[in-house]
């Protein structure tokens, strides 16, 4: 099931040219790099690849939406800390898929009430709401 945007407050909008071994840049200017597949996947790793784009995009998306949640909560997440691991591998029918685990640092925080924090940040953020149901995010405590 597809949800649409009621309004749509901003676009973001980047251009690719060759691909996974090539360059990616915004229309404003102000993402500009090389991109090439990493030594993992045989290449010469000299420069980011789209997994670590993405990666870098839902933390900072995800972080920002704990910090939404946790004002409405009261609750403080001075320090905390997000980390988006994404994963790229074969599924079924001989495609490729990614798969996201976000790590949540969250000091000072007592266990049950970072859970609930997280969980419902993953609810409210942009990135959780596009990938659910489509790839794997496991959501794990630091």
């Amino acid at each position: 099931m597809t949800t649409p945007v009621e309004k749509v407050l901003y676009t973001a909008k980047a251009t690719a040219t060759g691909g996974r071994d090539g360059k990616v840049a915004s229309s404003d200017g102000k993402l500009d790099v090389v991109v090439a597949p990493p030594a993992e996947l045989g290449g010469t790793g000299n420069g980011t690849n789209p997994e670590q784009l993405f990666a870098a995009g839902y933390a900072a998306c995800f972080q920002s939406a704990m910090t939404t949640v946790a004002r409405r909560l009261r609750v403080d997440v001075t320090g905390s800390v997000v980390t988006a691991e994404v994963g790229l591998g074969a599924i079924a029918g001989g495609a490729y898929g990614l798969q996201v685990a976000l790590v949540v640092s969250l000091p000072g925080l007592e266990q049950d009430v970072a859970q609930d924090l997280v969980e419902k940040a993953h609810q409210v953020c942009p990135y959780s709401n596009a990938t659910r149901g489509n790839i794997v995010v496991d959501l794990k405590l630091a």
